[in-house]
C-alpha cells in the first residue's frame, strides 16, 4: 500500500509540474485548457500527448532558416522592399485602399513586398494544373525549385520526376524538398533515383523514431514550384493522381481544388520561402543572387496584378497566416466567401465571422459534405451553430471532396494557398498563401465559388437546431479537442 501511495504522490507531482509547464509554455488560452483537460482526465496518455504535440516550438525557435548572413545586406534589402511596397501602395491606391492594413500587416511582420506587374492564372483541379506545370518545367533554363507536402509515385508523380531528371541532365539545377511523412511513397525508390541523376533532394524534416510523434506533428504543408526565379506555382493541389479528375473513371472521387500560376516579381517571395526551407533542410547556404532573384525588368511588362505572399510556421514570431485571414475578415464590408476542407478556425476567427454575419456582411462557407475523418467532421460541426444563428450560410459540397483553400472578399481581394482554416495550419504547419489585390481575379474565383454551390447543399438552420442531443454531444466533445488536431 505504501508503494501505491508513493506512486500516486509521484504521479500527482508530475501532473502538477507538467500542468505548470503547459500554462507557462502555451500561448493560446483555448489550447492551454485543452491540454490541461487531456493531462487531468487521460492519465499518462494526456502527458504523452502534450510532449508529443504540444511543445511550443515557435517560442523555442527550433528551426533556423537564415538566408542572409550579412546583416547589412539584409537591412539594405528590407529598406528597398519597404520603399518599393510603399510606391505600389501609393501609385495603385484605388486597388489596394480597402485592404491597405492587410498589406501593411504582411509587410511589417515578414518584410514580404507587395508587388505589381504580375500575371496570375487560376488553375482549377489537377487536370488544369499539371499540364501547365509540365510545360513550365520543360522550359526551365537555369533552375527548378520544387517543394511539396504530398508527392506520390503515381502516374503524374513519375512524369514530373522523369522531367526533373531530364532537366538535371541538361544542366538545369534542380532542388527538391519533400515532406518526409506526406511524401513517404517516394522515399525508397524515387528519391535515390533523383539523386543519382543529379537532382538535389532532401526531406524537409526527416522522421526519426526517437522523435516520431513530434516530427509528424510539425509538417511542411507548402506546395511551391519556382522556375528560373520568374515563374511560380502555389496553392492546395499536391502531386498525386487523385487530384486529376478523369471522366472515364466514374468510380473515382471527384477532387475540387484550386492553384495559382504566377509570373512576375511576386515569385521572388516564393523563392525566398523556398530558399529558407532549403537552407534549413539541406545544410547548404544559398545566398540571394540575381539569378535566383531577377531584376523586375526581366518580368512581363504588360502584366498588372498586385500580389503579396504570406507565410508562417513554427519558426515564425507570429501566426501570420491566421492574422492575415483575420484581418481580411475584419476589413470586409459586403461579402466573405470561404472554401476550406477543414474548418476549425479557433475563437478569434470564429468571433470575427460571427460579428461580420451579424452586422450584415454576407458570409458564405463551403466545406466538404463529409470529411475524410468522422472525428474531424464532428469537431468542425461544433463551430457551425454560432455562425448559422448569426446569419452566415454554410454549404456542404456533394460532388466529391473539396480540398481548395480560398477566400474572396468584397469582389476585390483573393487569397489562395496551402493553409486550411484550422488551428493546425495556423500554429503547427509550415504554410504559404498568395494574396491577390485584383478585381478580375476576385471575380473569377467568386464565380468559381458560386459554381461550386450548384453541387452543394445548404445547412438549414431550423433542421440544424433540431438535430439529436447525442449528435450535439459528440460535436461538443470533438470540439474540445479541436485545438490539438
Amino acid at each position: 500500500m505504501n508503494w501505491i501511495l508513493l506512486s500516486e504522490i509521484i504521479y500527482g507531482i508530475i501532473v502538477v509540474l507538467v500542468s505548470l509547464r503547459v500554462v507557462y509554455d502555451t500561448q493560446n488560452t483555448t489550447k492551454t485548457l485543452a491540454y490541461l483537460l487531456a493531462i487531468i482526465f487521460l492519465p499518462f496518455i494526456g502527458i504523452i500527448i502534450y510532449f508529443s504535440f504540444g511543445i511550443n516550438y515557435r517560442k523555442r525557435k527550433m528551426y533556423s532558416k537564415k538566408i542572409f548572413n550579412n546583416a547589412k545586406l539584409k537591412k539594405t534589402i528590407q529598406n528597398r522592399i519597404f520603399e518599393t511596397s510603399q510606391t505600389v501602395i501609393n501609385t495603385r491606391y484605388e486597388t489596394v485602399k480597402n485592404f491597405k492594413k492587410l498589406a501593411s500587416l504582411v509587410l511589417n511582420e515578414i518584410s514580404s513586398p507587395i508587388s505589381q506587374g504580375n500575371d496570375v492564372t487560376l488553375l482549377h483541379n489537377g487536370e488544369n494544373k499539371f499540364p501547365s506545370v509540365l510545360e513550365a518545367l520543360s522550359n526551365a533554363k537555369d533552375h527548378i525549385h520544387i517543394e511539396y507536402y504530398i508527392f506520390d509515385a503515381g502516374e503524374i508523380g513519375r512524369k514530373i520526376i522523369d522531367l526533373l531528371i531530364q532537366k538535371a541532365q541538361q544542366g538545369v539545377t534542380v532542388r527538391f524538398i519533400y515532406d518526409d511523412f506526406g511524401s513517404r511513397e517516394i522515399r525508397k525508390k524515387q528519391v535515390p533515383r533523383l539523386r543519382a541523376a543529379g537532382v538535389s533532394a532532401f526531406p524537409f524534416y526527416k522522421i526519426k523514431l526517437i522523435a516520431l510523434a513530434n516530427r509528424l506533428n510539425y509538417r511542411n504543408h507548402r506546395k511551391i514550384i519556382v522556375v528560373d526565379g520568374i515563374l511560380g506555382f502555389v496553392g492546395g493541389i499536391n502531386v498525386s493522381d487523385k487530384y486529376i479528375n478523369d471522366t472515364q473513371k466514374k468510380n473515382d472521387l471527384f477532387w475540387r481544388d484550386t492553384h495559382l500560376k504566377i509570373e512576375g516579381p511576386a515569385v521572388k517571395s516564393l523563392q525566398y520561402v523556398f530558399i529558407g526551407d532549403w537552407n534549413y533542410c539541406s545544410g547548404e547556404q544559398l545566398e540571394p543572387t540575381k539569378i535566383l532573384f531577377p531584376d523586375d525588368e526581366e518580368f512581363p511588362s504588360e502584366a498588372d496584378k498586385i500580389v503579396q505572399i504570406a507565410f508562417s510556421g513554427p519558426d515564425s514570431d507570429t501566426p501570420l497566416i491566421q492574422q492575415t485571414l483575420l484581418q481580411a475578415i475584419n476589413l470586409a464590408k459586403e461579402e466573405i466567401l470561404i472554401t476550406t476542407p477543414y474548418f476549425m478556425p479557433g475563437d478569434s476567427i470564429l468571433e470575427s465571422l460571427v460579428i461580420a454575419a451579424a452586422s450584415g456582411t454576407k458570409v458564405k462557407i463551403l466545406v466538404p459534405g463529409a470529411s475524410d475523418s468522422n472525428f474531424v467532421n464532428y469537431a468542425a460541426r461544433s463551430f457551425y451553430g454560432r455562425l448559422l444563428n448569426a446569419g452566415a450560410k454554410i454549404y456542404c459540397y456533394q460532388k466529391g471532396f473539396v480540398h481548395a483553400k480560398t477566400m474572396v472578399v468584397d469582389k476585390q481581394l483573393t487569397i489562395v494557398g496551402t493553409a486550411n482554416m484550422d488551428i493546425r495550419s495556423f500554429d503547427l504547419n509550415f504554410e504559404v498563401n498568395a494574396i491577390v489585390y485584383d478585381e478580375e481575379i476576385a471575380h473569377q474565383l467568386r464565380q468559381t465559388f458560386y459554381d461550386d454551390l450548384k453541387d452543394a447543399t445548404s445547412i438549414d438552420l431550423k433542421s440544424w437546431n433540431t438535430r439529436s442531443k447525442f449528435t450535439q454531444l459528440m460535436e461538443k466533445l470533438a470540439g474540445l479537442f479541436s485545438p490539438l488536431m
